[in-house]
Protein backbone atom coordinates (compact mmCIF):
# COMPACT_ATOMS: atom_id res chain seq x y z
CA UNK A 1 0.00 0.00 0.00
CA UNK A 2 2.83 2.73 0.75
CA UNK A 3 4.96 1.17 -1.43
CA UNK A 4 5.47 3.83 -3.09
CA UNK A 5 6.66 6.04 -0.08
CA UNK A 6 9.97 3.47 0.16
CA UNK A 7 12.29 3.25 -2.11
CA UNK A 8 13.21 -0.27 -3.08
CA UNK A 9 16.44 -1.19 -1.54
CA UNK A 10 19.49 -1.99 -3.78
CA UNK A 11 22.37 -3.91 -2.41
CA UNK A 12 25.43 -1.87 -2.46
CA UNK A 13 28.83 -3.70 -3.26
CA UNK A 14 30.75 -4.91 -0.40
CA UNK A 15 33.98 -2.85 0.16
CA UNK A 16 36.46 -4.62 -0.83
CA UNK A 17 38.25 -6.21 1.75
CA UNK A 18 42.21 -5.29 2.28
CA UNK A 19 44.44 -7.87 1.14
CA UNK A 20 45.85 -9.81 4.14
CA UNK A 21 49.10 -9.08 3.68
CA UNK A 22 48.55 -5.32 3.99
CA UNK A 23 46.49 -6.19 7.66
CA UNK A 24 50.32 -7.58 8.18
CA UNK A 25 52.82 -5.40 7.11
CA UNK A 26 53.02 -3.04 10.44
CA UNK A 27 53.44 -5.98 12.40
CA UNK A 28 56.29 -7.42 10.02
CA UNK A 29 57.55 -4.09 9.80
CA UNK A 30 57.31 -3.80 13.99
CA UNK A 31 59.48 -7.64 13.88
CA UNK A 32 62.23 -6.06 11.41
CA UNK A 33 62.77 -2.98 13.13
CA UNK A 34 63.24 -4.89 16.51
CA UNK A 35 65.84 -6.91 14.42
CA UNK A 36 67.91 -4.33 13.22
CA UNK A 37 67.68 -1.76 16.25
CA UNK A 38 68.07 -4.29 18.86
CA UNK A 39 68.51 -7.78 18.70
CA UNK A 40 71.62 -7.71 16.01
CA UNK A 41 73.46 -4.66 17.60
CA UNK A 42 73.31 -7.16 21.27
CA UNK A 43 74.54 -10.07 19.20
CA UNK A 44 77.47 -8.39 17.43
CA UNK A 45 78.30 -6.79 21.43
CA UNK A 46 78.25 -10.89 22.96
CA UNK A 47 80.33 -12.10 19.60
CA UNK A 48 82.71 -9.36 20.48
CA UNK A 49 82.59 -10.07 24.18
CA UNK A 50 83.21 -13.72 23.44
CA UNK A 51 85.85 -13.20 21.03
CA UNK A 52 87.76 -10.71 23.54
CA UNK A 53 87.57 -13.90 26.17
CA UNK A 54 88.79 -15.99 23.60
CA UNK A 55 91.90 -14.28 23.29
CA UNK A 56 92.44 -13.43 26.63
CA UNK A 57 96.14 -14.45 27.69
CA UNK A 58 98.45 -14.10 30.57
CA UNK A 59 99.56 -10.58 31.82
CA UNK A 60 96.81 -9.11 29.90
CA UNK A 61 95.85 -5.76 32.12
CA UNK A 62 91.59 -6.64 32.66
CA UNK A 63 88.81 -4.95 34.07
CA UNK A 64 86.12 -6.79 35.66
CA UNK A 65 82.21 -5.80 35.40
CA UNK A 66 82.91 -4.89 39.52
CA UNK A 67 85.42 -2.15 38.40
CA UNK A 68 88.05 -4.08 40.12
CA UNK A 69 91.77 -4.02 37.73
CA UNK A 70 94.47 -5.65 37.30
CA UNK A 71 96.82 -8.49 35.48
CA UNK A 72 96.06 -11.79 34.13
CA UNK A 73 98.16 -14.79 36.49
CA UNK A 74 96.54 -17.93 35.08
CA UNK A 75 93.37 -18.96 32.92
CA UNK A 76 90.93 -21.83 33.46
CA UNK A 77 88.13 -23.36 31.91
CA UNK A 78 85.54 -20.50 33.70
CA UNK A 79 87.80 -18.85 36.22
CA UNK A 80 90.68 -16.05 35.85
CA UNK A 81 93.25 -15.45 38.39
CA UNK A 82 93.90 -11.60 38.23
CA UNK A 83 96.43 -10.14 40.32
CA UNK A 84 94.94 -6.95 41.99
CA UNK A 85 97.96 -5.64 44.24
CA UNK A 86 101.72 -7.51 44.72
CA UNK A 87 100.74 -10.95 45.67
CA UNK A 88 97.52 -10.48 46.04
CA UNK A 89 95.43 -12.28 43.22
CA UNK A 90 91.45 -13.54 43.35
CA UNK A 91 89.49 -15.61 41.10
CA UNK A 92 86.90 -14.17 38.99
CA UNK A 93 84.41 -16.14 36.39
CA UNK A 94 86.03 -15.50 32.55
CA UNK A 95 82.23 -13.81 31.55
CA UNK A 96 82.55 -11.41 34.58
CA UNK A 97 85.69 -9.44 32.42
CA UNK A 98 84.54 -6.52 30.93
CA UNK A 99 87.56 -5.05 28.84
CA UNK A 100 90.90 -5.85 28.19
CA UNK A 101 92.82 -2.59 28.59
CA UNK A 102 96.21 -1.63 26.71
CA UNK A 103 99.57 -2.68 28.44
CA UNK A 104 101.32 -0.50 31.27
CA UNK A 105 97.89 1.24 31.97
CA UNK A 106 98.15 -0.47 35.36
CA UNK A 107 101.01 1.52 36.01
CA UNK A 108 99.26 4.45 35.74
CA UNK A 109 95.94 4.26 37.59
Amino acid sequence: MLDFLISPAYAQQAAAQPNSLMQFLPLILLVVLFYFMLIRPQMKRTREHRDMLGKLAKGDEVVTSGGVAGKVTSIGEAYVAVEVADNVSIKVQKASISSVLPKGTLKTL
